[in-house]
């Protein structure tokens, strides 16, 4: 298959069986060549996830955050890249095609949340969403089941942190600002490259970089505190723009920057190389012993520490450039802190009012 064969607007190529998947499935050639057996582009599905929770929490020590909100399993934006495809495997799904056109909605999330924010023993922390799929994906135009999240948070005073690449973050500026404002809330913006043409292969359904940076100026402009992720570095493939990156998002208003290593967990890997082969079969193998040296021989290493910057000399000298580039263009690389102190659970409907 060629890129001219490729599913329109899809990053995999193929659709690799899930690895909890124990049936064996092959195709033959049947001797009828009829047109009619070629396979349909492939469109997108929308499942119920019927959730009873909707705060994930982890111990990782190497991330900036306890919890996470996840309002959607799948990512239509179609990045090859995406280190979460591996999860539709448990849905007995392929982290393939399957993670761009099975997309799985939590309508009832916001309710859900509420919920847990009035247990008891509920102590707030930082929320981070869009840690695992883009919480501004295609489909949150319709189903809006982020902006509920938000107004649910914004009831509570409670801080959030959001990762994305959409510019339709930018529809909820009228939450955001005020929760800024207060020292509630603060906003990433991922952008891969500067460049249309690879835009284009790596992100197919993805924001163009020109929209994410008008994303980050109006964000930055409504006095939300926003950071550009250079994310992922993909070595021979978009390294070179680092520095340019940082400086378009400088200049459109971000104050914070940060970057991560290109991740290829489980089957990532393999649909990587599948996308390398046919975009760049000239430096695909090249890119991948660049991808080993920086992580201790291996396409993937998990171990606490290095698994988003890598490690080595290639990984040290990127590390190195980001630094210089913070420095030069007045970028600070930490997070900005959030204030946890203001959290207080509104009247619940039906609540009796305290005469004092």
């Amino acid at each position: 298959m060629t890129p001219a064969d490729w599913p329109k607007a899809r990053g995999a190529r193929s659709n690799p069986k899930p690895r909890f998947d124990r049936l064996e499935r092959d195709s033959c050639d049947d001797g009828w060549d009829l047109d009619e057996d070629s396979p349909a582009p492939p469109g997108t599905t929308i499942h119920i996830d019927k959730a009873k929770s909707v705060i994930t929490r982890n111990t990782s020590p190497d991330i900036p955050f306890d919890r996470s909100i996840n309002p959607y399993r799948g990512c239509a934006h179609g990045c090859v890249y995406c280190f979460a495809r591996p999860s539709h495997a448990y849905l007995d799904l392929s982290p393939g095609l399957d993670f761009e056109t099975q997309l799985f909605i939590k309508p009832d999330a916001p309710r859900l949340l509420e919920a847990e924010l009035r247990k008891p023993g509920y102590r707030p922390a930082p929320i981070a969403i869009g840690t695992n799929t883009d919480p501004y994906q295609p489909i949150e135009r319709e189903h809006r089941i982020m902006r509920g999240c938000l107004e649910v948070l914004a009831a509570f005073n409670h801080p959030v942190t959001i990762t994305t690449k959409s510019h339709l973050v930018t529809r909820d500026i009228d939450i955001l600002a005020p929760m800024a404002a207060k020292g509630l809330a603060a906003v990433a913006v991922s952008v891969t490259t500067l460049d249309r043409d690879l835009h284009r292969k790596l992100e197919p359904r993805a924001a163009t970089p020109a929209k994410r940076l008008e994303a980050i100026r109006q964000l930055a402009a409504a006095g939300i505190p926003t950071m550009v992720m250079a994310a992922p570095v993909i070595p021979r493939i978009n390294d070179h723009e680092l520095e340019a990156i940082l400086a378009a998002a400088k200049e459109a208003g971000a104050q914070n920057a940060a970057y991560t290593l290109l991740r290829l967990p489980y089957e990532v890997k393999d649909l990587f190389a599948e996308w390398l082969q046919a975009h760049f079969p000239d430096r695909a193998e090249h890119v991948l012993s660049l991808v080993a040296q920086q992580r201790d021989g291996k396409l993937y290493s998990s171990t606490f520490g290095t698994r988003y910057s890598g490690a080595g000399p290639h990984a040290e000298l990127l590390a190195q450039r980001v630094r210089i580039a913070q420095k030069k263009l007045g970028l600070d690389g930490s997070r900005l802190p959030l204030d946890v102190s203001q959290f207080k659970p509104p009247p619940a409907v039906g609540d009796q009012m305290s005469l004092f």
